[in-house]
């Protein structure tokens, strides 16, 4: 290579290493900012926001600037099957009326009662663009819902409405907000957005239980699991891209994708390939779920200055906000308790439904908007009337109603929700794992021949036999049962083992591989063993 060429491969070798160090960087104050707010009992989600906007005002920061097609392509597909794979569907079925009145309903209602409220205070916005603003800030985010809602010990029922709800109603706000984007820049038709809204629910629904399909499909047929992992991390833009080229909505294809596969999971996957697509996905669910607070936070500065050259003074600006944010608070306040009104005096099925009062409040309480929020208003046209300003309020009901979400174990406490029942959890789980292991044992029966070894086959009974006893005889008020004193004395056996396979190695008496092959079948026990442990509420 020539001294002229290598002069010009320099500028691009230094911008990838810098695109690389900022990468790195992001990651390490991710990680440093949410592991220290969790020290100290702080919300990792506002923490972040409020690093990220102090530092997208010191000097030498580049100005960041939210691209929506790296967030919709690039960032909220594998954030929305994360969730959506841990979901239980039988949950949402269950739920199923609830969740359709809020990610449908609930959207339909905020951008109506958000977009004629705007358009009454800032009339020059223009009621299409106003409406438009109302579907941006209409969906809840999942990210955002799960960083908070689910550290409270809200009851189960509440839990899964809340993160279905924030799962499914991206959907129903992309559409009503592309219906108004097509008002803005030309006449529409009502029955167009009926339509819309027919082809992405087909076609969203469709492609997802179609890539569900196909991809269970192929994991029968996978023997490795590091073939099944890397297939899982294409499995959102497998259903996304296809669905929104053929009009449907990307977001529910990915959603049914992730729900169906959750579901299917243990019958299609092996148990190798379940922990570790479990633990591969929790990896990159908290990194980009808590990277987005520190994007939001650092788009700040960029914002700010696109609305600084607006017409309407400091003071006009920051009212207007606040009259936003309450309005969007009370609009949902107003439709969930005006729903529970309804279930609660309608006929016999919805009022064997119907939410109590501070089931209510609390469902109302957890609105909080995220990244699909600021990234959906930067799909507004160029020739938006106030675009500038729109992307600020954006940004402000971003920040406000993350804030909000600060009250909520406040909130809970005073409406003295009934956590979830641990107890009944915990004896559910024994009677569980007992049946399955009487199961176990008489397969084993079913099974033994003349020719297994005597030992072995004695071995695996006396072992199934103590699970199925311990796990039958687990009573509530029990300090230790015999299934958990089983499982603190053998991670207590795992770590001598582990420490004297070490020490072998250490001497050098046995070749690496065969070192490694040991620690790997110790620690596929100790995995095994803490997925077993209660989770903390």
């Amino acid at each position: 290579m020539s001294a002229a060429n290598r002069r010009k491969d320099i500028p691009i070798e230094i911008d990838i290493v810098a695109t690389i160090i900022w990468i790195v960087s992001f990651v390490l104050v991710t990680v440093t900012v949410t592991g220290l707010s969790g020290r100290v009992g702080w919300s990792a989600p506002v923490a972040l926001v409020a690093v990220g906007g102090l530092v997208s005002f010191v000097p030498g920061i580049p100005q960041i600037t939210v691209e929506p097609d790296l967030v919709l392509f690039g960032i909220l597909p594998p954030l929305l099957f994360a969730a959506a794979i841990r979901t239980p569907l039988t949950d949402i079925l269950a739920r199923r009326d609830s969740i359709f009145v809020l990610s449908v309903g609930l959207v339909a209602f905020t951008v109506v009662a958000v977009g004629f409220s705007l358009w009454w205070l800032l009339p020059t916005v223009g009621l299409a663009a106003a409406f438009a603003f109302g579907a941006v800030v209409a969906p809840t985010d999942a990210v955002a819902v799960t960083a908070i809602a689910g550290r409270l010990r809200l009851p189960r029922r509440v839990v899964t409405v809340l993160e279905s709800e924030s799962l499914l109603n991206d959907a129903t706000a992309l559409v009503a907000l592309n219906a108004s984007i097509a008002a803005i820049v030309t006449v529409l038709n009502p029955w167009d957005v009926v339509g819309e809204f027919g082809i992405a629910l087909v076609g969203g629904i469709g492609v997802g239980l179609a890539v569900g399909y196909v991809v269970s499909a192929i994991r029968k047929r996978l023997r490795a699991p590091v073939l099944d992992t890397s297939l899982s991390l294409a499995i959102p833009y497998i259903a996304f891209i296809p669905a929104q080229l053929l009009g449907g909505s990307g977001v529910l294809a990915v959603v049914i994708a992730g729900l169906f596969l959750g579901q299917r999971s243990p019958l299609v996957q092996s148990a190798e390939a379940r922990i570790a697509e479990s633990i591969n996905w929790r990896t990159i669910r908290f990194l980009l779920e808590n990277a987005v607070f520190l994007f939001i936070g650092l788009s700040l500065s960029g914002i700010l200055a696109g609305v600084a050259g607006s017409d309407y003074g400091f003071w006009h600006i920051a009212l207007l906000s606040m009259l936003v944010l309450a309005i969007l608070v009370v609009s949902r306040f107003a439709f969930v308790f005006a729903t529970t009104l309804f279930y609660m005096v309608g006929p016999r099925y919805t009022r064997s439904r119907a939410w109590s009062w501070p089931t209510a409040t609390a469902v109302s309480s957890a609105g909080i908007r995220g990244v699909v929020t600021l990234a959906a208003v930067f799909l507004l046209p160029e020739q938006t009337p106030e675009r500038e300003l729109l992307q600020f309020l954006a940004f402000v009901v971003v920040v406000g109603t993350l804030v909000e979400g600060l009250l909520l174990p406040r909130i809970i406490r005073s409406l003295r929700l009934p956590p979830p029942d641990a107890t009944q959890e915990r004896v559910e789980k024994h009677n569980l794992l007992a049946e399955a292991q009487s199961a176990g044992l008489a397969r084993l029966e079913a099974e033994t021949t003349p020719d297994d070894d005597p030992a072995a086959v004695a071995r695996l009974r006396v072992n199934a036999e103590f699970l199925s006893q311990a796990s039958a005889r687990a009573v509530p008020d029990e300090s230790e049962p015999s299934f958990a004193a089983y499982g603190r004395l053998r991670r207590s056996m795992i770590e001598a083992e582990r420490e004297a396979v070490l020490q072998a190695r250490a001497e050098g008496r046995y070749q690496e591989r065969a070192v490694r092959d040991v620690l790997r079948s110790i620690d596929s026990e100790e995995t095994a063993l803490a997925m077993q442990r209660p989770k903390p509420e």
